[in-house]
């Protein structure tokens, strides 16, 4: 997480625009990942399906972190690469 704050620090001032489409993909990979790791818990018993839930949980958490942080951040998409966007939505 520290790299996507100095990277949104850095991106800060260009304006805003379209950082709500990136945070909005930050938190749509979280949920699925949740899903995923929701669906594992669900073919799985005792202690193994309660650490995929908690497993889940925090990616579901991670992703909603990483939305806000793209969001406050004003970042304006149009001016970054499709690397950065990337950076940006997957927290590197």
């Amino acid at each position: 997480m520290p790299a996507i704050a100095a990277t949104a620090l850095l991106l800060s001032a260009c304006g805003g625009q379209g950082d709500d489409a990136l945070g909005d993909q930050a938190a749509e990979q979280g949920e699925a990942q949740a899903e995923n790791l929701e669906a594992q818990a669900d073919n799985t018993s005792g202690p193994a399906a309660d650490a995929l839930e908690d497993q889940a949980d925090a990616a579901e958490d991670r992703g909603q972190a990483r939305e806000e942080q793209i969001d406050d951040s004003d970042v304006d998409a149009g001016e970054l690469s499709d690397a950065q966007k990337n950076a940006l939505v997957n927290g590197q």
